[in-house]
C-alpha cells in the first residue's frame, strides 16, 4: 500500500490537510510525514498559504503570533478561534492601558515641568550632518572662498538664475 501510496503522492503532490484560517485569510496546511519509493523519511511539514500572495505587499503582522507559533513548531497544536479572539482581545486592552499610561505620565512630566522640578529639554535644530564640510556654518555662499590649496568640496555653489 505504501508504494501505491507514494506513486499518488509523485502523481498529484503530497496530500496536506488543511488546518486552519486565519483572520486575514491566510491558509495553513499540514503535510504528514511521508516515505519515499527509496525508503527515506520526509519529515512533516507546516506551511502557509498567504491570501496576498505578492512579496512586495507583505507587512509584517499579516501572520498572527499565533499561527507563526505553529508554524515554527514552537507549539503542537494549531490555535483555536476562541484562543485567537481571547489573544486579540488582550492585545486591545495592552494598547488602550498603554495610551493611559503615556497620558498620566505626560500630565506628570508637565506638572513637573511648571513647578521647575524638571528643566525643560533644549529644543535645537541642528541642520546637516557633522561629516559635511558646512556643517555648523551659515547657508552656502554663492562667491567662491577658497583657493584651489584649501578648496573644499560643497563650499561654493554657482549663483542660482
Amino acid at each position: 500500500m505504501s508504494r501505491f501510496a507514494s506513486l499518488l503522492r509523485r502523481t498529484f503532490g503530497a496530500v496536506r490537510e488543511h488546518v486552519g484560517t486565519d483572520h486575514f485569510g491566510n491558509k495553513y496546511y499540514y503535510i504528514p510525514e511521508q516515505k519515499t519509493w527509496t525508503g527515506r523519511v520526509v519529515r512533516a511539514r507546516r506551511l502557509v498559504e498567504a491570501s496576498n500572495p505578492s512579496e512586495f505587499e507583505y507587512m509584517e503582522g499579516h501572520i498572527p503570533s499565533e499561527w507563526d507559533a505553529w508554524i515554527r513548531g514552537r507549539r503542537k497544536n494549531p490555535p483555536t478561534i476562541e484562543e485567537l479572539l481571547k489573544n486579540e482581545c488582550y492585545r486591545e486592552q495592552i494598547k488602550i492601558k498603554a495610551k493611559e499610561a503615556e497620558a498620566k505620565d505626560m500630565a506628570l512630566q508637565a506638572k513637573e515641568y511648571e513647578e521647575g522640578l524638571v528643566a525643560r529639554p533644549l529644543q535645537t535644530q541642528i541642520t546637516g550632518h557633522a561629516a559635511a564640510t558646512q556643517y555648523g556654518q551659515p547657508d552656502i555662499s554663492e562667491d567662491p572662498v577658497s583657493t584651489a590649496n584649501t578648496f573644499q568640496p560643497g563650499s561654493w555653489a554657482p549663483p542660482k538664475k
